[in-house]
């Protein structure tokens, strides 16, 4: 279940940061807020328009782990909150997650799913 609060900093805008590792080593990219929806079964969905590393590192370890966070939402000690996602991830390239994403971003090329093992409050 996703926390009420992590609903709420989704509905304003900032940064998310998703950490992946791989044989390489640890890659990070970012994306926004607004970019993340929710599967009707709890799942997070983040077009990917590029993420070629972030896939790679997905394929070779499923675990990722996702922060964000929002000035806007009130946190446990004042004025902005977050949260630490981890999770399994896979990227989706086709079928009804893909096809539900592409057609709110023309121009992704895959699907980001997130399967959310915790989601902390960090702020």
């Amino acid at each position: 279940m996703i926390p009420e609060k992590l609903l709420e900093i989704m509905k304003h805008e900032g940064v998310v940061a998703i950490a992946t590792l791989g044989k390489d080593g640890l890659h990070m990219v970012n994306t926004w807020n607004s970019y993340i929806r929710i599967s009707p079964d709890g799942r997070l969905f983040v077009p990917a328009g590029g993420m070629h590393q972030t896939e790679a590192n997905i394929a070779y370890n499923p675990d990722v782990l996702i922060t964000l966070g929002s000035r806007e939402v009130q946190g446990r000690h004042g004025p902005g909150t977050g949260f630490l996602i981890k999770g399994k991830a896979a990227f989706i390239t086709s079928g009804p997650d893909f096809d539900f994403m592409k057609a709110k971003f023309s121009w992704l090329r895959a699907t980001l799913a997130v399967t959310i093992d915790s989601a902390t409050q960090t702020l």
